[in-house]
């Protein structure tokens, strides 16, 4: 029986995850809030939290493991390269809004396929009272 095997984390996001994670976040915002959130997110100190909470928090899907982004990170996870820590906006319980995964949503399944409960470092930053 082979042991699965865990996850190791570089101890930052690299430094293309920041532009990935504005991209995305422009799709669902303004521009200027955007660029604030990502400054948020290149601030924030890192917490870890389970790839189940994870992605019920996002409401998200699974993605499958031959997803090709999630074979990707899992072939790394596999060779020993550390992944990177994924970028997070924090969702609201009041107003109903989800956790945004601003960047990482296939390292977050690919971590989920080894273990549901796999800890992963996240830089999370809430959304600015002014964008609200």
């Amino acid at each position: 029986m082979s042991k699965t095997p865990s996850v190791e984390w570089a101890d930052a996001p690299a430094k293309h995850d920041y532009p990935a994670a504005a991209a995305f976040l422009q799709l669902i915002t303004t521009p200027t809030v955007a660029k604030v959130l990502t400054g948020l997110l290149s601030q924030a100190p890192t917490e870890r939290h389970a790839a189940k909470d994870i992605l019920r928090a996002a409401r998200l899907p699974l993605l499958p493991a031959d997803d090709p982004e999630v074979a990707k990170d899992l072939k790394k996870v596999a060779e020993g390269t550390p992944l990177s820590p994924i970028l997070l906006v924090r969702g609201e319980l009041e107003t109903g809004r989800a956790l945004q995964i601003a960047d990482g949503y296939h390292r977050v399944c690919a971590s989920y396929h080894l273990s549901e409960n796999t800890q992963i470092p996240c830089r999370v930053a809430g959304l600015p009272a002014t964008a609200v």
